[in-house]
């Protein structure tokens, strides 16, 4: 391995988010950290990762710029809590200045562990209620309910924060953690306001199944706040009722609502800026956004979109849209090029945000929701200063049928597709989205689910009013395809949510 160079905290905080690795920092102890890989980079503000001091494998956070030892102390204050109330935390090890500048925080480095965030991806397109995806989730649960039993908090609970190391679970991030009430229960409010941060994570689909996940929190939480937690008209807690599982308390569900709202937005937001999910580069000329996982992968199409959807196999080929399927890197992608078929409407779409990034944005929604759409990977529209022109949107290749090929319109669908069909539908109407174009082509049938497609239309309603009216219309334009005396189109009228 290269010798790591000598860096200070400065020079790291002008490194932006690849600073070269390895380098090395002094330690005010005499020695000296090497950083090996990085796990997390917040430019100019802190940078996490794998790194080795004193011959020792550890987990360090660098942390940087003005308000460095701010961040330092609330994470050094944390740990110290989370050790103080029994909450399982990685041994910390160091935690001091840096000679030139900045703080670091040493802890033991798991080398078996895994996010928790890492295993439910394995199972997140499991249906809400499947069993492994509960096992993962529970002792999850309990641990927080052990924390809030110690007055603590966790103000930022997403799955990465939790790392499963063989049969233990450890909470990491002491900066978010805050002490409320030491050596006592937290009130019922704030128990509940935190437990939302958590189960607002989940797919809404999971909200009616939350009284499988609640005993194993009340359990650990204790009987004094936990009866918020449970919608029972004679006020028995849960800890109380072990024999069985009540329903959320609408304080729990109104929390989790507004916590998955304030997410949504904030991830829309963070879908068309520079942050850690997603690189945006912006210019007179052009704007683009590309997951930033994909961003290497992506780079031939970033650089010219024409150039290698023209060398793909041309699916559509019309005066608005032109789509191609396109092989690249160790798969498949679809390119989508939104086309301006004369003066008159250029001129009608240049102050419009483009349909790709109507599209993009609708995708990432349904995918945040927990619904099934190829994964939306990049965007990129052609602008003069603020006046949009052509636009791209390149995601995933579906393979799957189309359900107008797929389905026979002399038979009712089969069992796997129809509680498909029920599910998919009564997710969409119990967060009131309609799609706009519900021609069966635009649903893919991927053996397992059905994805959505064509989202250009698609609208997250607020007033209920205007989701019925377009509901009306979708449930219309679906049943339009097959004839009205059909097996298939009775069924639907049926099975459908009312219009």
């Amino acid at each position: 391995m290269t010798p790591a160079a000598l860096s200070e905290a400065s020079a790291l905080a002008r490194a932006g988010r690849q600073p070269e690795l390895p380098f090395r920092l002094l330690l005010d102890s005499g020695g000296s950290l090497t950083m090996l890989r990085l796990l997390r980079v917040l430019p100019g503000k802190r940078l996490v990762g794998e790194a080795e001091a004193r011959g020792r494998r550890v987990f360090a956070k660098v942390f940087l710029g003005a308000r460095s030892e701010q961040h330092w102390q609330q994470e050094c204050a944390g740990l110290a809590a989370l050790r103080q109330a029994g909450v399982p935390t990685p041994e910390l090890l160091a935690a001091a200045p840096l000679p030139g500048g900045g703080h670091v925080l040493l802890t033991d480095f798991l080398a078996a562990a895994e996010s928790l965030a890492e295993a439910w991806a394995r199972v997140a397109d499991r249906p809400a209620g499947d069993a492994a995806a509960q096992a993962l989730l529970t002792p999850a649960l309990a641990l927080l309910g052990r924390l809030h039993a110690a007055g603590l908090t966790q103000e930022d609970l997403h799955f990465g924060n939790f790392l499963r190391c063989g049969d233990a679970l450890f909470l990491v991030d002491g900066d978010a953690v805050r002490v409320i009430t030491p050596g006592q229960p937290l009130p019922a409010a704030r128990a509940v306001a935190n437990l939302a941060i958590f189960l607002a994570q989940l797919p809404p689909a999971w909200d009616a199944h939350l009284e499988t996940l609640l005993p194993a929190y009340a359990a650990s939480a204790g009987a004094p706040h936990t009866a918020a937690l449970a919608a029972d008209p004679a006020g028995e807690s849960l800890a109380d009722s072990a024999h069985r599982r009540p329903a959320p308390s609408p304080a729990l569900l109104r929390a989790i609502e507004g916590v998955r709202n304030w997410r949504l937005k904030d991830f829309l937001a963070k879908s068309v800026r520079e942050c850690s999910l997603f690189s945006v580069e912006r210019s007179f000329w052009r704007f683009s956004s590309v997951v930033r996982r994909h961003a290497e992968r992506l780079a031939p199409v970033l650089a010219d979109p024409d150039g290698v959807l023209a060398r793909g196999s041309i699916l559509k080929d019309g005066g608005t849209v032109t789509v191609a399927r396109v092989q690249l890197g160790d798969g498949e992608v679809l390119i989508k090029r939104y086309n301006l078929k004369g003066f008159a409407h250029a001129c009608s779409r240049l102050w419009r945000p483009s349909r790709a990034w109507h599209s993009w944005r609708a995708a990432h929604c349904l995918q945040f929701l927990g619904f099934h759409t190829p994964a939306p990977l990049a965007l990129i529209e052609e602008r003069y200063g603020p006046l949009r022109r052509r636009a791209w949107l390149i995601s995933e290749f579906s393979p799957g049928p189309n359900l107008q090929t797929h389905l026979s319109p002399f038979a009712d669908p089969p069992t796997a597709e129809a509680n498909a069909l029920r599910t998919l539908f009564a997710g969409l109407h119990a967060q009131r989205i309609s799609h706009g174009d519900l021609k069966a082509m635009n649903l893919l049938w991927d053996g397992a689910r059905i994805a959505l497609i064509d989202l250009d239309a698609v609208v997250h309603h607020r007033s209920p009013a205007t989701y019925r009216r377009a509901w009306r219309r979708d449930r219309a334009r679906l049943l339009r395809n097959w004839p009205p005396d059909s097996p298939l189109h009775l069924w639907l009228d049926a099975h459908l949510p009312a219009g």
